[in-house]
């Protein structure tokens, strides 16, 4: 689902993400296939540094379709961004991709809270993370953090991911399929979240 880059992927990953549907909202805006290579290997050498964490992000067949990665960590925070290709839109990747890198964040980074920057007019993204139950809106709860993001003009939501609270979430699901069977689980979950039963995927 997730992987560390691998240069190999940047011709593939730069085709999706110069997307008219994709690119107004990837956090690094290449112009050109070289220029999106020198920022993937930039990312992989930051992560060495302790500075961000970046994976890319695979569907089923194994082929890369996007990117996830944590940046600007301080103080076990830090911020998240998250592209996928205009094909794979709608297939639940976003959302596999998101908790196995929020598992990979909170069970061996150790890191406490995730937040999440959305252009206030960026329904379809809006709408992707209000469906998962961890997920807090917080304008109003970390109004320093909102200001920070909107300095200029009231452009960003504010969203954030504790650590409890993703851990309690996910702990519920793995219960719920230990006691009463993955299919009630996924219709359960399906439930919740508002999505299509297609879209959902294990863990």
């Amino acid at each position: 689902m997730i992987k560390k880059h691998d240069l190999h992927e940047c011709h593939s990953l730069y085709n999706l993400m110069v997307d008219p549907t994709v690119f107004p909202y990837v956090r690094y805006k290449c112009q050109s296939y070289e220029e999106y290579l020198f920022v993937t290997q930039q990312l992989i050498d930051q992560e060495l540094q302790g500075t961000l964490i970046s994976r890319t992000i695979m569907n089923d067949l194994g082929h890369p379709i996007g990117t996830i990665q944590l940046y600007d960590i301080v103080n076990k925070t830090g911020f998240l961004a998250t592209w996928i290709g205009a094909p794979y839109f709608g297939q639940g990747y976003n959302r596999r991709a998101k908790e196995s890198f929020f598992t990979e964040l909170f069970l061996e980074h150790h890191i406490e809270t995730v937040y999440l920057k959305i252009r206030k007019h960026n329904i379809r993204s809006k709408k992707a993370v209000e469906k998962l139950p961890y997920v807090q809106l917080a304008n109003d709860h970390n109004p320093q953090i909102y200001e920070s993001i909107n300095s200029t003009q009231q452009i960003y939501d504010l969203y954030q991911v504790e650590r409890a609270s993703f851990l309690e979430s996910r702990n519920r699901i793995i219960h719920c399929r230990m006691t009463r069977g993955w299919s009630d689980c996924r219709l359960q979950r399906q439930h919740a979240a508002g999505e299509e039963y297609s879209s959902l995927h294990l863990w």
